[in-house]
């Protein structure tokens, strides 16, 4: 449940909210999914203004992150990281398949930096729209 993000103090961002809260709720349910089991959870959500009117949302957390190999399929369809022994978390690889195509139809992009056991970094970078 997301209903506790309030966009409009996070964001000054003109958009759909219902659209930029779903996929900021997957990108955080998934940060708790695939925690680390060794140390507490650590999250990091940050906004910054980029030039040419855009604006980058950033989550960052310390969980399992992604091997090298896996990072540029993470954002297809029915796409699944292999967790090894790790048999709790449950999906059918539509996730970030969709944070990646409400991202682009806002006219943004999606990246993703993650080092295996470290923790990974989501990127969404996103064009201001004027009222």
């Amino acid at each position: 449940d997301t209903s506790w993000l309030d966009l409009e103090s996070l964001l000054p961002l003109y958009t759909d909210e219902d659209r930029i809260r779903d996929l900021l709720g997957i990108l955080l349910d998934n940060a708790v999914k695939y925690r680390r089991d060794d140390c507490p959870l650590q999250l990091t959500v940050a906004t910054r203004s980029l030039p040419g009117d855009k604006i980058e949302i950033s989550i960052a957390d310390n969980g399992i992150g992604i091997k090298r190999d896996d990072l540029k399929k993470v954002f297809e369809k029915f796409y699944r990281v292999s967790t090894g022994n790790r048999h709790d978390v449950k999906g059918f690889g539509l996730g970030l398949a969709y944070v990646h195509k409400m991202v682009t139809e806002l006219k943004g992009e999606i990246r993703v930096e993650s080092e295996f056991n470290k923790g990974s970094k989501f990127i969404i970078t996103l064009p201001l729209i004027n009222e």
